[in-house]
């Protein structure tokens, strides 16, 4: 039998008191729905005084008024923790809420796990399963080609080399039709051998094989359809990867998002992504605030020109610091790491980073690993543009740099090979931009030790 929904409505003085009250009585007649408040949230053209105890009164709930002319955004959180609320009801309109404020509102009360809902519209907080029988994260990011998949790679190497025995749970647009796992800390994965997989019609480029390939431990590979606007996924199989987590000979689990999709299994604490590359109204309106107010450490990635300027910087982390006062937030870049040795070698380079960053990532290379980069793709994303860059390049190189990535097994690693190159996949390492911000490892060691607390509690 379904349960009693508590209600919270806004309510404005837009609408004569009488009209208000109706409405508000007519959801209460419903027998599933309680009203147990309302928050006055602006307009006066109809107001014939601002008492809440009189308002009170003539709605027959507790009415609380906003203190100032500003939609009362904090003021709607607190009601909605003190009268334990289901469901925030918007009973208002133009021109007191506009498409942004609502947005807003909507992230405040999707943050608290409530509906937001009006008379055509309904949002609500993304599916988190309660499944899970050992401490776990969520790593979730703000859009797609942030950098999740080495950001998770580097959280799993880090709290496996410190004794923590993780698995990564990642799911894909490209994922298995049944959770699949790889056994990243006992098979070696070779270029060879993932073009076997490909040939055998496995997406050998998914995220669980890169989280395996770039950290050596076991991994499940899920598949999932569609993303919603909050980051709900239409179909995923992640429900039974989950569970199989429980069973793997493992003591921690990492959930790994897709693009802006949100995994859908509750997870102990989460880290949030942001890409500084992304346009900064995609962060600050609409879902961004939802997806930034879950983390309890935030990262932002690509924190470098030409793809995002100091001042854009700044102004991310300032929005970040209003939305979530609680997160550590740490700004990032991303630089290569190659799995193989490069030394004296001729490097063919290819990678998801854009065009604009191409030159620090080959100077990075060649100053670290002793090689000469002869050429770079930054199309691993589109196979006929990949073949006619590895084409002016490929009889000139010894080798063939890839990042794991869409077509990096099925076009990079298959034409190198054809054209006799060794080759040698590349993870990305996030590094803080410089020393004023918190240790990313030691941030995410906490924040793994405080997901084992609160799993223990």
């Amino acid at each position: 039998m379904k349960g009693i929904n508590k209600m919270l409505c806004l309510v404005d003085g837009e609408h004569y008191l009488p009209v208000t009250k109706e409405a508000i009585d007519t959801l209460n007649k419903l027998e599933h729905i309680d009203i147990v408040a309302a928050v006055f949230i602006g307009g006066t053209e109809k107001l014939r005084d601002d008492s809440e105890e009189s308002y009170s009164e003539k709605l027959g709930v507790p009415v609380q008024f906003a203190k100032d002319k500003d939609i009362p955004y904090d003021l709607i959180v607190e009601m909605i923790r003190e009268f334990d609320v289901d469901t925030v009801m918007d009973l208002s309109d133009e021109p007191i809420l506009d498409y942004p404020k609502r947005f807003r509102i909507a992230c405040k009360v999707l943050n608290e796990g409530v509906i937001y809902e009006g008379p055509d519209f309904r949002f609500e907080p993304t599916s988190q399963y309660e499944i899970m029988e050992k401490p776990s994260i969520t790593i979730l990011g703000t859009g797609k080609r942030i950098g999740k998949t080495a950001v998770s790679g580097f959280v799993s190497r880090l709290i496996d080399k410190n004794g923590y025995e993780p698995c990564v749970i990642a799911m894909g647009r490209g994922g298995p039709e049944e959770p699949e796992i790889v056994h990243g800390e006992e098979l070696e994965i070779t270029a060879e051998y993932l073009l076997e997989q490909s040939e055998k019609g496995v997406h050998a480029a998914s995220d669980h094989w890169e989280d395996a390939l770039m950290s050596r431990i076991l991994t499940i590979g899920c598949r999932r359809c569609g993303g919603g606007m909050a980051g709900e996924v239409f179909l995923t199989n992640m429900k039974q990867g989950a569970k199989l987590a429980n069973k793997v000979d493992s003591k921690f689990a990492i959930f790994e998002g897709s693009g802006a999709a949100i995994p859908p299994i509750k997870t102990d604490k989460k880290i949030t992504l942001i890409g500084a590359n992304q346009p900064i109204e995609n962060l600050t309106t609409y879902f961004g605030p939802y997806r930034v107010g879950l983390g309890d450490l935030v990262i932002l990635t690509m924190c470098e020109e030409p793809m995002a300027d100091a001042d854009k910087i700044k102004k991310i982390e300032e929005f970040v610091a209003e939305v979530n006062p609680d997160a550590t937030v740490i700004s990032t870049v991303f630089r290569p790491k190659p799995l193989g040795n490069l030394a004296g070698k001729k490097v063919l380079f290819a990678t998801t980073a854009p065009e604009s960053v191409k030159d620090k990532l080959v100077d990075y290379l060649e100053e670290n690993y002793d090689c000469e980069v002869i050429g770079t793709t930054a199309h691993l994303s589109n196979r006929p543009l990949l073949r006619q860059d590895m084409k002016k390049y490929i009889d000139k190189a010894d080798v063939m740099l890839t990042e794991l990535k869409a077509a990096a097994v099925d076009v990079a690693s298959k034409d190198a090979i054809s054209h006799g190159l060794e080759v040698v996949y590349c993870d990305n390492v996030p590094v803080e931009i410089d020393d004023t911000y918190p240790d990313l490892g030691e941030s995410v060691i906490k924040l793994v030790d405080s997901a084992i607390e609160d799993f223990n509690s």
